[in-house]
């Protein structure tokens, strides 16, 4: 027994030695404000709306979260409550972040929840509204407003960063379910399909102190933020699992970053009960993450940043367009009439869409990928499988949203992801079918430049 003494001592003081915090490598902030329109204002997201917004079920909000790594450079995330990011708002806020905060272009992202429960952002035409003037100057307005916002709360969450870690985990959530399924007559229809391909996974990440106090949990999750239907504010199923972790963790700023949902909708849908089940749902997950041994972030920050020249299909001929006027789809009428102005104004319709495409290293482990538009599930399953990272993960909706990004497997398909949704907008035609191996070619490209 004597022998074995010392040898249990000494075990019992390496268990009751106090364990010894890794100095943080990184120093990190995190600033939240209020974006919900003080006015009733158009509503984005869905083409039937007749009426303007009538009330706010749930308050809107923009968060910045600002990290900087050890030898001083900087990442600045920006996530929205809103229908998208135009194309004029991204230009505007990076340009300032940099000059103001010292935050390159490539060093920013801004990503919506893509919610259908907010404001029209669209400064020019917008479509169907009750008056078109009014309207397209409250967007302009509420923009504007924006943009000076977004700034500020970048530079409050720059003035608030402390010495902090990075810590990575993942969960899953299944409020999504893939929404195209064959109509029997060799079409796709809008309605859920339990065998259609999805990406369930719920990539989180969390900011912390030198003592643990949670800074920031960013969480991510592919699936449209369309629960709710109806003419009152909301941040949807996102915004409720926002609210929910933020009630949970005082003192935290949640931040959804929505992923490659262009083809993944929630499910059942249509209640203001049904978007807070969700959200719950969805914000269980992330604490399922953060129960989990979490992965260490530790290393340099890199990102690169392209705006990539993303081509259009075949054009359509004045001729052709003249006689798509005529057409009893109303939608297909007015896309034609669009398509003439632009002819009209601009001489001649572009070939190609100037496309974002961003990669960010945080640290040795983690390479995260951000695409524009409403890019469909395919993207991120092939991503997470063609990169070798440790940890990869995709989202869409980031620096710019001017339409559904199909994979060459959906292109081939059609229906409205594949090229049907290009009615609702400006674009002269459908993308073409390099789409995908162009975005794919440009993230590869721009990793191999992030050692």
């Amino acid at each position: 027994m004597k022998l074995w003494l010392p040898a249990l001592l000494a075990l019992f003081c390496i268990a009751a030695a106090p364990v010894t915090e890794d100095k943080p490598a990184w120093q990190a902030g995190a600033a939240s404000a209020k974006i919900t329109p003080e006015k009733s204002m158009w509503m984005a997201g869905y083409a039937a709306r007749t009426a303007p917004s009538e009330g706010v079920e749930l308050d809107l909000f923009a968060k910045a979260l600002v990290l900087t790594d050890a030898a001083g450079a900087r990442f600045a995330l920006v996530t929205m409550d809103l229908i998208g990011v135009p194309r004029n708002l991204r230009l505007a806020v990076a340009e300032r972040a940099h000059k103001e905060h010292g935050i390159p272009p490539a060093h920013l992202a801004i990503n919506a929840s893509h919610t259908h429960s907010g404001p029209e952002l669209r400064t020019s035409r917008v479509f169907g509204a009750d008056d078109v003037a009014q309207r397209e100057k409250e967007a302009a307005e509420y923009t504007s407003k924006l943009e000076d916002t977004l700034v500020r709360l970048i530079g409050e969450a720059l003035v608030k960063s402390v010495p902090a870690h990075l810590d990575y985990s993942s969960a899953r959530c299944g409020v999504s379910m893939n929404r195209r399924t064959p109509d029997g007559k060799g079409g796709w229809s809008n309605f859920p399909n339990p065998d259609g391909p999805v990406d369930q996974i719920v990539p989180v990440l969390k900011a912390s102190n030198a003592a643990g106090g949670e800074i920031a949990i960013v969480f991510g999750y592919a699936c449209h933020c369309t629960t709710l239907g109806h003419q009152k504010f909301s941040g949807d199923y996102a915004g409720y699992a926002q609210q929910a972790l933020e009630a949970a963790h005082p003192g935290a700023v949640a931040m959804f970053a929505n992923g490659c949902s262009g083809d993944q909708n929630p499910y059942p849908r249509r209640t203001m009960e049904l978007a807070q089940t969700h959200g719950r749902s969805l914000a269980t997950s992330v604490e399922a993450a953060l129960t989990t041994r979490m992965r260490r972030l530790t290393g340099p920050l890199r990102a690169a940043y392209r705006e990539i020249p993303l081509a259009y299909d075949t054009l359509p001929t004045k001729e052709q367009l003249l006689e798509e006027q005529k057409s009893s789809n109303k939608w297909a009428a007015t896309h034609a009439t669009r398509v003439l102005q632009r002819i009209e104004q601009e001489g001649t319709l572009p070939t190609t869409y100037p496309y974002p495409v961003q990669v960010l290293r945080l640290g040795n482990d983690l390479t995260w990928v951000t695409l524009g538009g409403e890019v469909v599930v395919d993207y991120s399953l092939r991503l997470k499988k063609d990169l070798t990272d440790p940890v990869v993960w995709v989202s869409g909706y980031t620096n710019d949203v001017m339409a559904y990004i199909p994979s060459l497997r959906i292109w081939k398909e059609g229906g409205y992801e594949g090229g049907g949704a290009m009615i609702y907008g400006t674009h002269p035609a459908r993308w073409s079918d390099r789409t995908e191996d162009h975005i794919v070619r440009t993230v590869m490209d721009l990793r191999s430049t992030l050692n």
